[in-house]
């Protein structure tokens, strides 16, 4: 899972760095290019996924084992929700906000945009290494109060030193990613599809339903004020993850064969 995450956040740290020198040469014009990629990635989905198709099958037809647990997966959708609220907020406002903050123009909120995907994409293989150590829940918590104050630097830390604040903070929100896709297939272990929609779908969406608020909030009372209160969603997102506990399945039992 660790390895299908890099693959998304890398197209996200590879965007601003391939999208910024198109436009600029060919302007809004040249935007069908863009499309050149996409159409490039869904050949290679289509190949790999033919090859998996076996796999895949045998897989879908196995009985897993183990009860739904809806208790649980409910804490983990605020956790997973809480953070697509956070990520999206960054995404959409900090180039803006480290334009101004450091000055240097576009130059310098792409180059924020770039230390956050990058950084993010590399801390997706990072979070299966410390789930392998730590445990996964141990790291989801440990990350969301890594990134209280990550985020809250964001906003408030002076100068050049705020591309560091947004590296830790790609770290604190990257390295669980993963980990809430596994963990919400283990919590429902009959229900994949459902898991794998909530986990990955509302990670995706929710948090670009929540940036017209904060654009909002932005307007009222300024852009600094805006990105402070996202430091409340990593708190959120820190109290949910104290509730959830390792799934623990039990073993299938054995069927008896009569002779």
């Amino acid at each position: 899972m660790s390895w299908f995450s890099l693959g998304g956040n890398v197209g996200f740290a590879l965007g601003p760095i391939l999208v910024t020198p198109v436009l600029h040469l060919g302007g809004l014009g040249a935007t069908p290019l863009l499309a050149v990629p996409a159409l490039a990635a869904g050949l290679l989905t289509v190949a790999v996924l033919r090859k998996l198709q076996g796999p895949l099958a045998a897989a879908s037809h196995a009985a897993a084992a183990g009860r739904d647990d809806w208790r649980q997966f409910a804490r983990l959708t605020i956790v997973v929700v809480a953070r697509s609220m956070v990520t999206f907020g960054l995404n959409t406002f900090l180039a803006i906000w480290v334009a101004q903050r450091v000055g240097g123009g576009p130059t310098a909120g792409g180059a924020a945009l770039v230390v956050l995907f990058g950084a993010g994409a590399a801390s997706t293989l990072l979070g299966g290494v410390l789930a392998e150590r730590w445990g996964r829940i141990r790291t989801l918590r440990v990350a969301y109060l890594v990134a209280i104050p990550a985020v809250a630097g964001v906003a408030l830390v002076p100068g050049p030193a705020v591309y560091a604040l947004v590296a830790l903070t790609a770290v604190a929100t990257y390295v669980p990613f993963s980990l809430h896709v596994t963990l919400g297939q283990d919590y429902l272990p009959h229900r994949h599809g459902t898991a794998s929609g909530v986990t990955l779908g509302l990670a995706v969406s929710v948090g670009g339903l929540a940036a017209p608020a904060v654009g909002g909030l932005a307007n009222a009372a300024g852009l600094q004020w805006a990105l402070l209160s996202l430091t409340v969603l990593p708190v959120l997102a820190a109290v949910a993850a104290r509730g959830l506990t390792e799934p623990h399945h039990e073993d299938r039992p054995q069927e008896t064969v009569k002779a």
